[in-house]
């Protein structure tokens, strides 16, 4: 863990959002000492290139340290940043899953192609670039951190992680389990710090590419700053994910999977279902339904087994849910369920839906990150589509029919960088992961999210010279 300790940096602190209290104060790192740390890591990167079965050989040291702590590690999540400590689990469970995942395949996906041209021998070979520098929200503390890392990791690059100031600890946790998993010193760190030290890591020369998760503004200056220093870049940025019911959709299941994408993480996460687009024929019953079934959600204490949803992140995320449901209403919407905060402490708000609301409405056109449902009536397929692609935004989007043949052509007019035709859009290693338009560039997760961060080196081997006239 890289900290800093007696230099007069100025302190972060973190708060339990479900009861307001104090957890941690730490001392942010100087320039100093993060340059170091990127000078760690290039050292560890020489020797960390070379051998990808003992690359494998710590992943999967590293998810079996990572199950064994589960509890402890799911519990740093939820005080955190108040996700129900039941999804906390899960979340350690897949970053343990991916870790093995590319264990077991990352060689077979680093493997050069051999390819046919004039010379005796040619093939495409993937190197790593180096250091990966990245910045990581903190709505998903080590799902957003593993699921670039043990790609990269695997194809031989070496990792300096900025975790979100609100998830310090869950990014600290991740160093910790790469050192207990014998991980040599230098191949994973965790920066101790706030946003003021983001500048100086995508500037250090050891940097060879940045990785970056969060909102889209951030997104533009983080890219501009890389790209102007002539560093790959990935960006993961927000998303609007319409969620499209057709007319013969299976409503008991559609319903119960509006739920589970719309208040998954208590709605914040980038791949939620975020606008809920509706064929008018069967509107009034799925709307019904999904009521119905928001209204059962418990909502407490998120270290209880038995609730839903938990608090959101902080105090100015509540103070948005309030703005963004009030002024809906004041446009004209309808409030069928929840719309206030809850509690006296803590920043809990009321799973909520909202009905009649219009395309060009702020809460169907902006990222809503929590728990608030719009919901817009639309005539045909036809103008469920037009509308789920009339977004700045193409994440994913969630298709849901019994007509397996009109979903598939339904997915290919879509505006997204994923789709999934009745279930929710899920992250998987197993498929790619990312957008287009305003939601990024790049991609995560699968072979393709490896080959982000490599040299595509073609090699061309020739028995002798041969002269022929070419354009470069």
């Amino acid at each position: 863990m890289s900290t800093a300790t007696n230099n007069g940096n100025k302190k972060l602190k973190t708060i339990n959002p479900a009861t307001e209290e104090f957890l941690q104060e730490y001392t942010i790192i100087s320039k100093e000492q993060l340059k170091e740390a990127v000078k760690k890591s290039k050292n560890a990167f020489l020797e960390w290139k070379e051998n990808i079965d003992k690359r494998a050989d710590f992943l999967y040291a590293f998810a079996k340290e990572f199950r064994k702590n589960k509890e402890n590690l799911a519990k740093t999540i939820t005080l955190e940043m108040g996700k129900a400590i039941k999804e906390a689990r899960s979340e350690v469970e897949k970053c343990a899953w991916t870790i093995e995942y590319y264990a077991d395949n990352g060689k077979i996906f680093a493997n050069g192609e051999v390819v046919n041209t004039d010379a005796r021998k040619s093939i495409i070979t993937f190197q790593p670039l180096g250091v990966v520098g990245s910045i990581m929200p903190w709505n998903f503390p080590y799902w957003q951190g593993i699921r670039f890392a043990a790609p990269s990791l695997m194809v031989g690059n070496t990792i300096v992680l900025k975790p979100a100031s609100a998830t310090m600890q869950c990014g600290i946790e991740i160093e910790k389990t790469f050192d207990k998993a014998g991980v040599p010193h230098g191949v994973f760190q965790t920066l101790v710090g706030d946003s003021s030290i983001a500048e100086t890591l995508i500037d250090s020369d050891g940097i060879d590419a940045v990785t970056f998760t969060g909102s889209v503004p951030v997104g533009a200056k983080v890219a501009q700053r890389a790209t102007s220093r002539l560093k790959k870049t990935v960006l993961e940025l927000g998303g609007s994910d319409p969620f499209i019911v057709c007319e013969d959709a299976d409503i008991e299941k559609t319903s119960t999977g509006a739920v589970k994408g719309r208040f998954i993480n208590c709605g914040q996460s980038c791949i939620a279902s975020k606008r809920f687009i509706v064929v008018k024929k069967i509107a009034n019953e799925f709307i019904e339904k999904f009521v119905q079934k928001t209204e059962r959600l418990k909502v407490g204490d998120p270290l209880s087994d038995d609730t839903d949803i938990g608090p959101v992140v902080n105090a100015k995320s509540l103070e948005n849910m309030e703005g963004i449901v009030n002024r809906t209403l004041k446009e004209g919407a309808e409030l069928l369920t929840g719309g206030e905060r809850m509690k006296n402490k803590g920043y809990f708000f009321a799973p909520t839906i909202l009905k009649n609301v219009l395309p060009n409405m702020e809460i169907a056109q902006e990222e809503v990150f929590g728990p608030v449902a719009p919901i817009i009536t639309v005539d045909d397929e036809k103008e469920a589509i037009r509308i789920a692609n009339d977004s700045k935004f193409g994440l994913g989007a969630s298709i849901w029919t019994q007509d397996l043949d009109k979903a598939e052509r339904l997915s290919s007019m879509a505006q997204s960088g994923m789709v999934t035709v009745n279930n929710v859009v899920v992250s998987d290693p197993r498929v790619p992961f990312g957008g287009v338009k305003n939601s990024g560039f790049g991609r995560e997760l699968s072979r393709f999210g490896m080959l982000e961060f490599v040299n595509i080196k073609s090699v061309r081997l020739y028995d002798q010279l041969i002269f022929e006239h070419h354009v470069e």
